[in-house]
């Protein structure tokens, strides 16, 4: 595969995860990792005049002084975020993994989507810094990568562990068919065993969409069984996560035609939110 990978690291719990991830990803792709770091507009200052209404020779003076500040604070945001990519690199280099760094001023999204045509992946942690206390909510800016990207979304969870078991949720949409002839396609899933579930009524169309998506994966030599089960996606899914003991979740990211940015299916951000393994997002 010739794409790079994008790697997304800001400095939260999930930072180490995310390099783990991408190292798994690349030793097995061969692809090379880029580390991807990048600093909010208000990160370079306080963006705002603090003087108030206070004498004319005083207010030059604080300016003056609130200058320098600025000037430290976004000294150190910058350092910051280089110790932060220098930080991931070592990790890569640890595992073998050649990997670039890029640190950008601006928003993460445009940073994003401009680097994204060159990549094959894009790989971010499920939460980031303000959110690594809340297990229920999703970071803001993970839900704002969701929307925004076209190629496969990795999700890394809280910590990495080797993968030996996949699980791919088929529900018959344009993106899980594009999600299975990913799987077939990547090196990534070579040599996994893929199990592929449907939830729903064991209905004739169901049972030939699940051999069609088998088929698909045995012509490209991926070990793959079928299942239909009965329920919400959402907690059938999850069930199955939890009581089979799956180590990756791949899951066709919905998507409506023009309304397609705006919109992230409820059962893909359901997962992501409770799911403890890593999760792909195929659109």
């Amino acid at each position: 595969m010739t794409g790079k990978i994008i790697a997304l690291v800001d400095g939260s719990t999930y930072s180490k995860s995310v390099c783990d991830h991408a190292a798994w990803i690349a030793g097995r792709t061969g692809q090379e990792v880029q580390l991807m770091h990048v600093l909010g507009r208000r990160e370079g200052g306080s963006g705002g005049d603090l003087s108030g209404a206070i004498a004319l020779g005083a207010r030059s003076a604080l300016l003056d002084e609130l200058s320098t500040v600025d000037e430290q604070r976004a000294k150190l945001v910058v350092h910051r975020g280089r110790a932060i990519l220098e930080d991931a690199k070592g990790l890569m280099t640890e595992a073998g993994v050649k990997a670039t760094e890029h640190l950008r001023h601006g928003d993460l999204i445009e940073a994003v989507t401009e680097k994204e045509k060159d990549a094959e992946l894009i790989l971010v942690g499920k939460r980031g810094e303000a959110v690594d206390f809340a297990k229920g909510h999703l970071g803001s800016n993970l839900e704002r990568v969701m929307r925004a990207v076209s190629k496969p979304l990795f999700v890394a969870s809280r910590a990495f562990h080797p993968v030996a078991k996949v699980l791919l949720a088929y529900d018959g949409s344009a993106s899980a068919m594009r999600a299975v002839d990913y799987v077939a396609r990547s090196p990534l899933y070579a040599g996994l065993p893929v199990h592929i579930v449907t939830v729903g009524s064991p209905s004739d169309s169901a049972k030939r969409g699940l051999e069609d998506a088998r088929a698909m994966l045995a012509a490209a030599g991926l070990e793959a069984e079928t299942e239909i089960v009965s329920g919400q996606p959402e907690s059938a899914i999850g069930k199955l996560v939890d009581e089979r003991g799956f180590d990756h979740l791949i899951l066709g990211a919905s998507g409506h035609s023009r309304l397609r940015s705006l919109f992230v299916g409820s059962t893909s951000l359901e997962l992501i939110r409770t799911c403890k393994i890593p999760i792909l997002l195929v659109r």
